[in-house]
């Protein structure tokens, strides 16, 4: 059976991308395949609302069921796409279907980083990365029991602000020398070390992980200077890496994240990516650059959609990303690598402020804590820096 255009994944990405080609016109068959057995859902209440249980798989749903019957799409969700064959334009699943195409988009997303030490294997060691990650973890969530995060980014620290207000006992190990150490100035990243620190969390930085012990199950991590946290479950936490499998077997081009143009367009012919997996060159930012928000799934989505249906694109954003931590938000617009000063407005003590990045005399980019009023002035101003491209 033929379908003129396929999108290989059923994330954020992808979703957008349906609709984004349905309300542009397309009118010719249009397949989704999803890995994962659930229709396309948001990610960012895994570590939050979700994990607690405030929220459940139904209202994580992007859309329901009955919307992808409405915009006539054909669905293939619990099945991966095992093998992308650009010349033929063929794509087959792992249960042995092949799809042919006109146009394919990959929006696969990321997968979790790995860890190569010993034990790492062990029932009670888990990512979070998936909704049944999440529902495996919620089982664990106990008053009282001990949880390990091995990590102190964004997720490490989103999962021990909900697992200390659940009543957890809370240990973080992080090998660097400080929290966010990647991606905020020391003193955006002393304020949530004192924040977590002050709500009970056990913060361990430089900690450099060894080993998971345990006989069934895990029990404890080892460090190197032999020091053993025991744990009721450890959440490793130490980043993710861009799903690029497919477009590796299919030889497109790849360098951490498949390569595309400002119109999503990659290597092979008739074939774009968009979202996490994909990177792209930035004229803002005058270097490659790769996305791991919402923001970027939904509108890269749009853009590749657009380009596939014919119209004039360049994606080249302002990307804006966000972390809830406690009664804490952070709000971070443009990238700041590549610094050399940043100038602070408010003090962290009052619980509400922002740190600017400046390089060469440019704004590059600006956290916001408990602050939405400088963080949507800060989306105008990056915005403003690079004159001639649009907001």
């Amino acid at each position: 059976m033929s379908f003129p255009i396929i999108i290989v994944g059923a994330g954020q990405a992808g979703a957008q991308a349906v609709q984004t080609l349905r309300h542009g016109g397309y009118r010719g068959a249009l397949a989704l395949v999803g890995a994962e057995p659930h229709l396309p859902y948001q990610r960012p209440p895994l570590s939050k609302k979700f994990l607690s249980g405030e929220t459940d798989e139904e209202r994580l749903l992007l859309r329901p069921a009955s919307l992808y019957a409405e915009l006539e799409v054909e669905l293939h969700i619990g099945v991966a796409a095992t093998q992308l064959d650009c010349e033929h334009h063929r794509l087959r699943l792992e249960n042995g279907s092949v799809l042919n195409y006109n146009k394919l988009l990959i929006a696969t997303g990321m997968r979790a980083r790995p860890l190569s030490i010993p034990g790492i294997d062990l029932p009670g060691v888990v990512t979070l990365r998936s909704m049944l990650d999440a529902a495996r973890m919620r089982r664990d969530l106990k008053p009282g029991n001990r949880v390990v995060i091995i990590g102190g980014g964004y997720i490490g620290l989103e999962v021990a602000a909900i697992t200390r207000s659940l009543g957890m006992h809370v240990t973080v190990l992080e090998a660097a020398e400080r929290v966010l150490g990647r991606v905020v100035a020391p003193d955006v990243a002393r304020y949530f070390a004192d924040l977590h620190r002050d709500h009970g969390v056990e913060l361990r930085v430089g900690s450099n992980v060894v080993a998971v012990e345990g006989e069934e199950r895990a029990e404890a991590v080892v460090l190197s200077d032999g020091t053993r946290v025991p744990a009721d479950f450890i959440l490793l936490s130490i980043g993710a890496i861009p799903e690029t499998t497919l477009a590796e077997i299919a030889e497109i081009e790849v360098r951490d994240g498949i390569i595309v143009d400002t119109e999503a367009k990659t290597s092979a012919r008739d074939v774009f990516a968009a979202g996490d997996c994909a990177r792209f060159h930035s004229d803002r930012f005058s270097r490659s650059i790769r996305l791991e928000s919402v923001q970027n799934a939904i509108e890269q989505a749009k853009t590749a959609a657009l380009a596939m249906l014919g119209q004039p694109v360049h994606y080249d954003p302002v990307p804006w990303f966000w972390s809830d931590q406690y009664d804490t938000k952070l709000q971070i617009v443009g990238l700041s690598q590549g610094y050399d000063s940043i100038e602070i407005d408010g003090t962290p003590e009052t619980g509400a402020f922002s740190v600017a990045y400046i390089g060469e005399g440019r704004l590059l980019a600006v956290d916001s804590i408990n602050h939405a009023r400088r963080h949507m002035q800060a989306r105008k101003q990056v915005g403003e820096v690079w004159t001639g491209w649009p907001n």
